[in-house]
């Protein structure tokens, strides 16, 4: 083997070698997300009152009572393996506008009654998520002024602030998850997202 037959045969090796290096460190970091990421991949934003996850399953009896009574229509019913025939929010297509009808009627106690009479009592007893904010992709904080989430939030002040040029930033403490804001955010894919309290 020539001088330069052998170093184009070690710098092939080299770049073989470290193709399978970042190709198993990539493989590996992947692995991590999916098992980080396997319990957000089933998890889904309940009606307001929800029992946590597991207990909510097993309580719920999927007789549809909660969305007859839904002011807003944005009860949905799963059709997964996990727990089919319970009730979720696809909060960017119908968020919840916490009438608390739905946490009235229910006959098992699967979503809790929760009193509507103010702020507080919702704040104090409602948890569905918590929306969560890419600054990457959110107009506010890319040079243009927008606002449409933090004007669209029944708690505008408190659960979502807005900073200079319109900026949002959300309180965890005090973001109830109903997805006022996904739904009006003009950005595609949406910027601001509601993230299920099963998984935070």
């Amino acid at each position: 083997m020539g001088k330069k037959s052998r170093r184009l045969f070690f710098e092939a090796g080299a770049v073989a070698g470290a193709s399978a290096l970042v190709g198993g460190v990539l493989a590996g970091n992947k692995s991590d997300a999916i098992a980080r990421s396997g319990k957000l991949q089933t998890a889904v934003v309940r009606p307001p009152g929800a029992l946590p996850e597991e207990e909510f399953i097993a309580s719920c009896i999927g007789c549809k009572q909660c969305a007859e009574v839904c002011s807003n229509g944005c009860i949905q019913f799963s059709r997964w393996d996990h727990a089919p025939g319970t009730p979720y929010l696809k909060t960017r297509e119908q968020p919840c506008i916490l009438c608390m009808k739905c946490t009235q009627v229910c006959p098992t106690g699967a979503l809790k009654s929760v009193p509507s009479d103010s702020v507080a009592d919702i704040q104090a007893n409602v948890k569905m998520g918590i929306a969560k904010v890419d600054e990457n992709i959110c107009n506010s904080y890319n040079g243009y002024v927008c606002g449409a989430c933090v004007f669209a939030c029944p708690f505008s002040g408190t659960a979502l602030k807005a900073l200079v040029w319109e900026q949002p930033i959300v309180d965890p403490d005090y973001c109830v998850g109903c997805g006022l804001c996904e739904k009006a955010c003009i950005v595609y894919p949406q910027a601001i997202r509601v993230v299920p309290i099963s998984v935070i």
